[in-house]
């Protein structure tokens, strides 16, 4: 049974050797995932087979896509359709919102 109401402080907690902290919440075509990264840390380009919106809760980087390098803070929304490559730089202490979107066929 899926809860309706949850804490991500309840929800089970990953940490890469990076120190990059995920706890998530699966569901049905979608997933949500809280995404803590340190100072200093950096994304390597990359993509992902499904489509991602990601909201910055906090903290502040460079994003680079194909279409360019930006700084990012809190407020900042990125959206990455299906094998859009990015990478990231994270200045400070980073919280992001991850909305992962599955393939529907």
């Amino acid at each position: 049974m899926t809860d309706h109401l949850t804490a991500w402080d309840d929800r089970a907690e990953s940490v890469a050797a990076n120190g990059v902290a995920k706890r998530a919440i699966p569901g049905l075509g979608a997933s949500l995932v809280r995404v803590v990264v340190p100072a200093g840390v950096s994304a390597a380009r990359h993509s992902h087979d499904h489509e991602q919106f990601v909201q910055v809760v906090s903290g502040s980087g460079t994003l680079e896509t194909e279409q360019g390098r930006w700084p990012f803070s809190a407020g900042s929304v990125f959206h990455f359709p299906a094998g859009a490559w990015h990478a990231a730089a994270f200045e400070t202490e980073t919280v992001l919102i991850e909305t992962n979107l599955s393939i529907q066929g």
